[in-house]
This record gives C-alpha cells, structure tokens and sequence, in this order.
C-alpha cells in the first residue's frame, strides 16, 4: 500500500460487524501518531446458530402447484453485524461534529465499508480521504499505523 498521508487531528475509523475503533493522529502527516480515542464492541451478537431457535418457515401452495416452498431464515448475526456498522456510524459522525474533525480514514472489510458508506451523513462523508478495505480491528494500533502510513 502507499504511503497515506493522516492530517494533525483527523480520525482512522477501524472496525468491522462487530467491533469499532476510533483514532486520533496526534502526531502530523509526516509523522503521525495514533491514538485510541474510543472503542465500541458489540457483545450481544453471539452466531446465528445461538440467536435462531425455529425452523425455516414454508409457504402455502402455489397456485397451480403442488410444492410448498421453504423461506430462507433470518441470519441474525449478519443482521446485528449491519446494526452494529449504522450505530457506530451515527457516533462517528457526533465525534466528527463536536470536534470538527478535519478528514476521516476508513479502515474496514468489504460489507463494513459498505454499510459505512451508506449510513454515512454527506456532510461527514465529504471528509473521508482515504478507505482501507482490510480488517485491522484486531491489530494493536501501532500494527494499524504501520500498515496505513507504510511505516
């Protein structure tokens, strides 16, 4: 990856479904130092299997048909996991607002970015200079700076 410039202040969102980390560069674009600034986990979302209790339901007949048809069943966990991106979205754009943050990096897998991007406010989005599509949420932050400033 090349070498991202992170401005004085600004955030580096890493998170995926289940877990988000808010950063803060104290350091400058040459020099940047990361700093935890918030953590938000989501403990309540256990696998699907734990969370789903009944069969898959079926459909009448069709008309004209003799076959039931089964109904694919809710995948609680995946659901959680889009929950979890829109509510740490929400408090990501709160931080950005009250410390009128000047840029935002995003660091996640595929369907966290992508969930992020669409719960995003446009204002807030404006301010995204860069997204990382990678899982770092469970690398210390000096490993998540390495990676990002090319260090």
């Amino acid at each position: 990856m090349n070498k991202l410039k992170i401005p004085h202040d600004a955030f580096v969102f890493v998170g995926d479904g289940r877990k988000a980390i808010f950063l803060r560069n104290e350091g400058d674009e040459k020099f940047p130092n990361l700093k935890t600034e918030q953590v938000f986990e989501d403990e309540n979302n256990p696998p699907t299997r734990e969370q789903g209790t009944d069969r898959p339901g079926h459909l009448g007949k069709a008309m004209g048909s003799g076959r039931r048809s089964a109904v694919e069943p809710a995948d609680w966990h995946d659901l959680n996991e889009h929950r979890f991106a829109k509510t740490v979205a929400a408090a990501m754009e709160r931080v950005m607002r009250e410390r009128k943050v000047p840029a935002l990096v995003i660091v996640a897998p595929p369907r966290t970015l992508a969930d992020l991007r669409s719960a995003l406010h446009a204002d807030v989005a404006a301010r995204v200079i860069a997204e990382v599509n990678k899982d770092l949420t469970r690398h210390p932050v000096g490993d998540i700076e390495k990676h990002l400033t090319g260090g």
